[in-house]
């Protein structure tokens, strides 16, 4: 369930860390009862950033290269269109 608190709560910056820490999800800040910020902890940030999850796959493609866990291009179209028989 999505956390919403008033902006008048960010005052007290220790419970928004502790709340944002242990909701492991964004929490949304209300103005006059509008929608206005969203803030989370730096883990969930980096788990829903497109950023990190592309760096991420580039590193471990990186890593299996220099674990010769490689095939040719053709060899592993072959076999995707014998496994789907394509």
């Amino acid at each position: 369930m999505p956390q919403i608190v008033p902006i008048r709560d960010l005052k007290d910056t220790a419970k928004i860390s502790q709340l944002c820490e242990e909701s492991k999800e964004p929490v949304f800040v209300t103005k006059n009862g509008y929608g206005n910020l969203v803030i989370m902890s730096m883990d969930v940030y980096e788990d829903l950033s497109p950023y990190n999850y592309v760096m991420g796959r580039l590193e471990k493609s990186e890593e299996d290269v220099a674990n010769g866990n490689v095939m040719d291009a053709f060899e592993g179209l072959e076999e995707i269109r014998a496994k789907y028989d394509l």
